[in-house]
């Protein structure tokens, strides 16, 4: 069985999502920072080649990307319908919709990739994680996303998806692990919110 390694207890990993707050500067300052690790979500590999993981949840998204050659670290998904085998992508079990997942070779869905992405980041062995780009609405201009939306998206459910983080609050605080939402701009209320460079600031303090 597959299972996900501690390579990095009590270390400070930041998950950069897909909303339209997330920017080059945020990304750049994220890579700058030599006491964090970075976890790209979808697209935002395109903002930071470099990161240390590649997270994605859609099958049809990896495939549309062919994998994603150009990224040269560690691929993670989750189980789905869709039995396309790549060898280079990591697929862990799908344990559950709501909660915290503790074993290593699963991951609780919570109805979006970001919230994946969390539960990986505590397999890793995180103490703090930070969010980017989890914006949780629409912007001002009606985008989902950083990048250009394909003219045939479909709404994401932001309320069920906010609602699902919910349920990592207390599984969270249980081991010890501090989440702090970085997000230009966020409807995200399930963590505490702070600009980046206190975050930042306050993980090289750390270091």
């Amino acid at each position: 069985m597959t299972q996900v390694p501690r390579i990095w207890p009590g270390s400070t990993i930041v998950c950069l999502g897909g909303g339209p707050s997330l920017t080059p500067a945020d990304v750049h300052a994220v890579r700058v920072d030599r006491h964090a690790h970075v976890i790209a979500i979808n697209d935002a590999y395109l903002l930071a080649p470099r990161a240390d993981i590649l997270y994605a949840a859609d099958r049809a998204w990896i495939d549309q990307h062919d994998g994603v050659p150009s990224f040269l670290g560690p691929k993670y998904s989750i189980e789905s319908h869709d039995t396309t085998s790549r060898p280079d992508w990591t697929i862990l079990r799908n344990t559950g919709w709501l909660g915290l997942e503790t074993d290593p070779s699963g991951l609780r869905a919570g109805h979006n990739s970001g919230y994946q992405a969390i539960n990986l980041a505590v397999h890793f062995g995180a103490r703090r994680i930070l969010l980017l780009g989890y914006d949780m609405a629409p912007s001002e201009d009606g985008r989902e996303h950083w990048f250009q939306d394909g003219p045939d998206r479909k709404m994401s459910p932001y309320p069920q998806m906010c609602a699902a983080f919910e349920t990592l609050v207390e599984p969270l605080a249980a081991l010890g692990v501090e989440v702090i939402n970085c997000s230009r701009r966020t409807a995200l209320t399930a963590f505490p919110c702070q600009p980046l460079e206190v975050a930042l600031s306050a993980t090289e303090r750390a270091a």
